[in-house]
């Protein structure tokens, strides 16, 4: 059974920054890409960011291109979400995702694996 942890959510002021971490364990890992979603209340759970494990291609959202940046470390089976100039609509939990599915997460949300969540506030 594959495990995805996620940490480094919190409370933060708009402009600040945070970085998210997602830890790997178990079968994940003949995942293809590794994603992070959010959900904010009483909305549907939205693509964020990708990662292909093996040639580090990304993909963002609209939404966050330009200030998030997504980064793998296979040795540690660890992606990262680094958040800069956090918004206040930039609250929800994030979740971190791994799937075998080699087509774009920001259309397909077809995912192997979840996390179980962390919550991300960004007060104004």
């Amino acid at each position: 059974q594959a495990q995805l942890v996620e940490s480094g959510g919190g409370l933060v002021q708009a402009g600040d920054s945070l970085r998210l971490s997602c830890a790997a364990s178990g079968r994940t890992f003949s995942a293809y890409q590794m994603a992070w979603f959010r959900q904010a209340p009483g909305k549907e759970r939205e693509f964020i960011a990708s990662v292909t494990l093996s040639e580090g291609n990304t993909d963002y959202s609209d939404s966050v291109k330009g200030r998030f940046t997504i980064s793998r470390d296979n040795a540690k089976n660890t992606v990262y979400l680094q958040m800069n100039s956090l918004k206040p609509e930039d609250t929800a939990v994030y979740y971190c995702a791994a799937t075998i599915f080699r087509g774009p997460l920001s259309e397909y949300n077809i995912v192997n694996y979840w996390g179980q969540g962390t919550q991300v506030t960004v007060s104004s």
